[in-house]
């Protein structure tokens, strides 16, 4: 079973997307802020990440560096979910390593349903 790590200080997105992704039989863990998120990948092993970039403590920009430096975790697709839709923040984000960028006002919770179930099926 694919673990899917989720990112998220919206508390309701982060149930609605865990929910969605354990009826495609993903198990998911939820950290609510950027330390979270980065203690979490030291303990567990995860196979996509979900990352918000507005958290409290840490911002996802960071978390995101984070995983790209560890050779533990930096293989590891990680899907940008944010509110901030500028072409500045899709850039870097992207630039970071990230493999998608969803503005969250912009993409329904299926689109990104579908496009971890994609990224999944790529996975070994």
């Amino acid at each position: 079973m694919k673990r899917i790590l989720i990112s998220e200080d919206e508390s309701i997105l982060a149930k609605a997307l865990k929910d969605n992704l354990k009826a495609e039989g993903y198990a998911v863990d939820i950290v609510p802020d950027g330390d979270g998120a980065i203690n979490y990948l030291r303990t567990k092993k995860v196979d996509i990440i979900l990352l918000d970039l507005l958290m409290p403590k840490r911002d996802g920009f960071f978390v995101l560096e984070e995983i790209k430096k560890n050779p533990e975790c930096r293989n590891i697709p990680v899907i940008v979910l944010s509110n901030l839709g500028g072409d500045t923040e899709i850039k870097r984000a992207l630039e970071m390593g990230a493999v998608e960028y969803f503005v969250k006002s912009q993409h329904p919770i299926s689109e990104v349903v579908e496009k971890v179930k994609k990224i999944s099926e790529g996975l070994r």
